[in-house]
């Protein structure tokens, strides 16, 4: 039998040969390092990509987005006031006309003999109060000197009375009928632009008529009704009173600026089923690009902050406790900054607190990014060897 030394001493032996093999493969005697090993250092001491930018100090816009819809300031549907036949239509369909430009014609003549009639009934009552008139001159003198009784110089009396209200009487009639007359001249009420017309020379019109002749509608200015959150009507309020509230609209694509204008007003009730408030502001429309009816992007300026701090919107990561930023310091290693961010647009975010003017934060390639982290900066032309998604989330095995 083998004895319990000798079993033992073998199993030293194996123990001090596989240590052996090891530091060999570790350390080979021509001096070369295992590749595997080798390969492990550099993954830990290589630098990661990523493109950055500077903190920016500058004056910022505070702005205020909405939507809204492009109404008229004045749109008047045209209907006559006086029943007749229509002569003409002196407007073309979609052309701009002028207050008290002529656009129909009503047949005249009936409104014209009734203002005959006013005048004529005029002339035979003011001839009537100027003999009764004479009369009394001639009675008061008599009556004076006894020869005529006191009740003779008050019929007198009360008859010029009773001429003089029977011609003011015909003067009302004269002018109602003279501005009958005029309604058979139907004009446009304000400077706009005509529509559709929706009835024909030669047809009765009424002014009991639905549709009316036209509907005429204001283009310059114009006026666009928005809708922004309740909460923000403290800060446009202070606005609106000192001047500053200033308010540009943007295509539905919110790209293409279409105008600027003015704030005119906010509405005097919040709708409490949106918890939103209505605003409306007045522009020029100068090339007619805002259209009554069609839906835009409303940018209502506020106030401006001066020297501000913004970064790009992708430097601002959120986590568990809110927005942060990775840091770029000396030697390239990085950082993470707590940050408050403000408002968000065109790109950029305002910073409230947790950054400094020309500091350098990560815009890219955060994900492989710890505290301590050595980055190399790519410039621009060069970016798009930043990884900024790691293989799972690009629908890639990891």
């Amino acid at each position: 039998m083998i004895s319990k030394a000798f079993k033992i001493a073998c199993a030293g032996l194996v123990a001090a040969a596989a240590i052996g093999a090891g530091a060999y493969v570790v350390h080979r005697p021509d001096g070369a390092t295992d590749h595997a090993a080798a390969a492990q250092s550099k993954t830990t001491t290589s630098v990661v990509p990523v493109t950055a930018a500077k903190v920016l100090q500058h004056d910022v816009p505070i702005v205020l987005e909405g939507l809204g819809t492009v109404t008229p300031i004045n749109t008047a549907t045209i209907r006559t006031q006086v029943q007749g036949t229509l002569d003409s239509v002196d407007f073309v369909e979609g052309k701009q006309v002028k207050r008290g430009d002529v656009l129909a014609k009503i047949d005249p003549r009936v409104y014209e003999a009734q203002v005959d009639q006013a005048e004529a009934a005029l002339a035979r009552d003011e001839a009537s109060l100027k003999n009764a008139r004479t009369n009394l001159a001639r009675t008061q003198p008599l009556a004076n000197r006894g020869f005529a009784t006191q009740q003779l110089l008050d019929t007198q009396d009360s008859q010029v009375t009773q001429g003089e209200g029977t011609v003011a009487l015909d003067k009302a009639a004269l002018e109602a009928a003279q501005t009958q007359l005029s309604f058979a001249t139907i004009t446009a009420p304000f400077d706009g632009v005509t529509g559709i017309r929706r009835i024909d020379p030669g047809n009765i019109v009424h002014p009991t008529d639905t549709n009316g002749l036209v509907v005429l509608t204001q283009l310059q200015p114009i006026a666009v009704i928005f809708t922004l959150p309740s909460g923000e009507i403290p800060g446009v309020r202070q606005a609106l009173a000192s001047g500053d509230a200033s308010v540009d609209v943007y295509d539905a694509q919110n790209k293409r600026e279409l105008d600027h204008g003015s704030l005119m007003l906010i509405n005097n009730q919040v709708d409490s089923t949106t918890g939103t408030v209505q605003l409306k502001a007045s522009f020029p429309n100068a090339g007619n690009t805002l259209w009554p009816g069609t839906f835009v992007n409303v940018h209502l300026t506020i106030a401006v902050r001066h020297d501000a701090l913004t970064v790009p919107l992708t430097a601002v990561r959120q986590g568990p406790d809110g927005g942060f930023a990775y840091l770029v310091g000396a030697n390239n290693v990085v950082s993470i900054r707590n940050v408050t961010t403000g408002q968000s647009r065109d790109g950029q975010v305002l910073i409230e607190q947790g950054l400094a003017a020309n500091e350098t934060v990560v815009t890219a390639g955060q994900y492989r990014l710890n505290p301590g982290t050595t980055v190399e900066i790519v410039p621009d032309d060069k970016k798009d060897q930043v990884q900024d998604a790691t293989t799972a989330s690009a629908g890639m095995l990891p």
